[in-house]
């Protein structure tokens, strides 16, 4: 492992394929991102929702290849920061991590009010109003995860199995339970196979409409590549999990889509936007169906802050290692061998802004409009390293069929999606949110250029490239040499 200021490295070979395949799933969050997004989704494609989820997966699956490829020449707990600064430009390499760490503290802020009304609205209903009892009950589900993050990847990955495996359990015995109310002819709508295809699209600013809120449901399959230093043979394991779990999910995404269409009316869909899926599962499962359903977006909602922690912290572990953040952000706990300066600042920072945007209404207004900006950060870390899987193998691209299409194609087709879906986000987002959104990204060039004028490693990097010998450049010793490798991207190499 890179040394840190402590000496130590992240622990390795903590986490099974299986581990690693659980915390892909949690970190796109099924469940819950099923109930923040269905009811979107519907009103902007109508019964085009599997269809738009359908051709978003595609491009998708290009970055989870793209993210397989990198892990496969590169472990590193940074991901896409180390990959894209080592292959196009240290500059684009550290706005990649900048722009994960941005959009998961905001997401960590805004995803824990909802998990605490959600849960006290199992209870009582009543007490879900409570500003101030659902901003205490988030807050504890927080750093009960903040907690669990601190005690190390294996109590990480413990905890994840309870906590997803009851939210899928739900999940797969509700589809299945769909599948047999739609087979019964209980639905308001009859199934149509013209749904996955075009037909239903209302052209192709519906399908761009449809694609680009598909996007977001899929974010968060990456933690398996944030946690990759600490996964059992890693290059292997971290790209097939992602991939297995992207699988799984879309499964999920197009199922209850699918039962969305069939069992409830446009009017119910509209009139219950913010409780979606406790209607679905209660015509699903009339008196207790509703209740287990919000109990899943309760447990998603959960899980997904646990990854969402994983892969700011390691991030920023990464960053701080490089020093191209301050130093200590790179300090490993000698017990739980976790990063845990990181993980105790993003506690902090998290906190205080959760409880603002909760106290004061003008706040409240900008956290709802960061978090439609999010977007624009995930897509463009995204992008860039799909552009850097093509970069990284250009030398083996014509070796074979497959070798062009998996390594080439199929990411290059993912990354210009993502920038697509980047510029998109422009034209349809509010002036706010493009501001903070922008604005969050802008940010990151004080530290960036603040480290570059000091003088760290991380921008004289030795470049990625997938033909050379892994033990030629060991990136778990993280050897970095100066070489004048960008003047052929025509970036600058004066470092």
């Amino acid at each position: 492992m890179r040394s840190t200021t402590s000496g130590r490295g992240l622990q390795p070979n903590v986490l099974s394929p299986f581990d690693t395949v659980v915390m892909a799933v949690a970190g796109s969050a099924p469940a819950y991102s099923l109930a923040a997004t269905t009811a979107v989704l519907v009103g902007a494609v109508g019964l085009a929702g599997p269809a738009a989820l359908l051709y978003c997966a595609i491009p998708m699956l290009g970055i989870v290849l793209a993210f397989g490829r990198l892990g496969r020449i590169d472990v590193n707990a940074g991901a896409a920061y180390s990959w894209v600064g080592r292959t196009l430009h240290p500059f684009l390499g550290f706005l990649s991590g900048w722009a994960l760490v941005v959009a998961a503290t905001i997401f960590m802020v805004a995803g824990s009010l909802p998990a605490g009304q959600m849960t006290l609205g199992l209870f009582d209903p009543a007490l879900a109003q409570n500003t101030a009892l659902a901003t205490a009950t988030g807050a504890a589900w927080f750093l009960l995860m903040l907690g669990v993050v601190l005690g190390g990847a294996r109590l990480s990955a413990r905890a994840q199995l309870i906590v997803s495996g009851v939210e899928l359990v739900i999940l797969v015995g509700f589809g299945a339970g769909a599948l047999i109310r739609i087979g019964e002819g209980d639905g308001v709508t009859a199934f149509d196979w013209g749904w996955l295809g075009f037909s239903h699209f209302d052209g192709v600013s519906g399908f761009a409409a449809g694609t680009l809120i598909a996007a977001f449901y899929y974010w968060g399959w990456d933690v398996t590549s944030n946690l990759s230093e600490e996964t059992r043979d890693s290059r292997r394991t971290a790209g097939l999990a992602a991939l297995i779990g992207v699988g799984l999910v879309f499964a999920l995404f197009v199922a209850f889509t699918v039962a969305v269409n069939v069992l409830l009316t446009s009017g119910e869909i509209e009139a219950h936007q913010s409780n979606l899926l406790a209607v679905l599962g209660e015509r699903i499962w009339p008196g207790a169906g509703g209740k287990l359903m919000v109990l899943a977006v309760v447990l998603s909602t959960i899980a997904t802050l646990e990854t969402t922690l994983i892969q700011v912290t390691r991030s920023l572990f990464a960053m701080g290692r490089d020093r191209t953040m301050p130093g200590a952000l790179g300090t490993v706990h000698r017990r739980w061998n976790t990063p845990w300066v990181a993980i105790v600042v993003v506690g902090a920072v998290a906190l205080v802004l959760f409880v603002a945007a909760n106290a004061l209404g003008s706040v409240e207004d900008i956290m709802a409009d960061a978090l439609a900006a999010i977007g624009l950060q995930t897509a463009l870390y995204y992008g860039l390293a799909g552009l850097a899987a093509v970069v990284a193998y250009r030398r083996t691209l014509t070796e074979s069929v497959s070798s062009f299409l998996l390594g080439g194609a199929w990411p290059l087709l993912g990354s210009v999606f993502m920038f697509c879906v980047f510029g998109a986000s422009l034209t349809r987002l509010s002036g706010a949110a493009i501001a903070i959104g922008l604005g969050s990204l802008l940010a990151g060039v004080v530290p960036m250029l603040w480290y570059w004028r000091r003088g760290s490693a991380y921008y004289r990097p030795a470049l990625l490239d997938a033909t050379r010998s892994a033990a030629a450049d060991d990136p778990a010793v993280g050897r970095r040499t100066k070489k004048p490798g960008y003047a052929g991207l025509g970036l600058p190499t004066d470092f």
